[in-house]
């Protein structure tokens, strides 16, 4: 063997050396933390910012949890003018109890009382599964418009979620999160905006956008 590729081959054999020494101590570390976790839990799942993916991650979750046989119930709010594939797939699953507020949204109705009233209709259902211990997962599509734009109370929601069966999963999606929601919850995605195809004058896209 040449010098150069004997060298060659030492320094490949240091480098894996190397690796899997710091891989044995990541996994020391992994494995440290996964121990210490001991406290068993129903979630609030908190996914808002102004970037494309909140709905789409809160109902990757939803169909993690079919997979696993939870029973589930979605409640969206704002959407349901438009054909949504989320609904298509789950509303006929008999693991999953589908409600939509079917207003569309707040620039297309331009009647705020007609929206709060549409808002009160829909979380009489969502308030109805917060309340039904049989109800593992509970996905809350847009919610924090609802908050935001004053339609529904929001010490009435915070204490509904709060008063929740205790293993009971509540995923909350929807821009500007209130500070009160972010402090209930346990897990918080703040999904930015980096780019999306609408501001350069492309078109909503089936499968994509909806």
């Amino acid at each position: 063997m040449s010098k150069t590729k004997s060298n060659k081959q030492d320094n490949k054999e240091e480098r894996n050396k190397r690796h899997k020494k710091a891989m044995q101590r990541k996994k020391e570390h992994v494995d440290s933390r996964i121990a210490e976790a001991t406290v068993d839990k129903g979630l609030l799942v908190v996914l808002t910012g102004n970037g494309k993916g909140k709905s789409s991650s809160a109902f990757g979750m939803l169909a993690r949890s079919v997979g696993h046989g939870l029973h589930c119930g979605v409640v969206q709010f704002i959407k349901g003018l438009w054909e949504c594939g989320e609904q298509i797939l789950f509303e006929d699953n008999p693991l999953v109890e589908f409600h939509v507020m079917k207003t569309g949204f707040t620039w297309e109705t331009q009647d705020r009382e007609k929206d709060i009233a549409a808002a009160e209709k829909t979380w009489e259902r969502a308030a109805r599964l917060l309340t039904d211990e049989t109800f593992n997962v509970v996905i809350l599509d847009e919610l924090t418009y609802m908050l935001t734009y004053g339609y529904l109370d929001k010490s009435m929601v915070l204490e509904a979620l709060q008063n929740r069966p205790p293993m009971q999963h509540v995923v909350v999606t929807g821009r500007n999160a209130a500070r009160e929601l972010i402090e209930l919850a346990d897990t918080v995605s703040e999904i930015a905006d980096s780019k999306h195809a609408f501001n350069a004058g492309i078109k909503v896209q089936k499968g994509i956008d909806y």
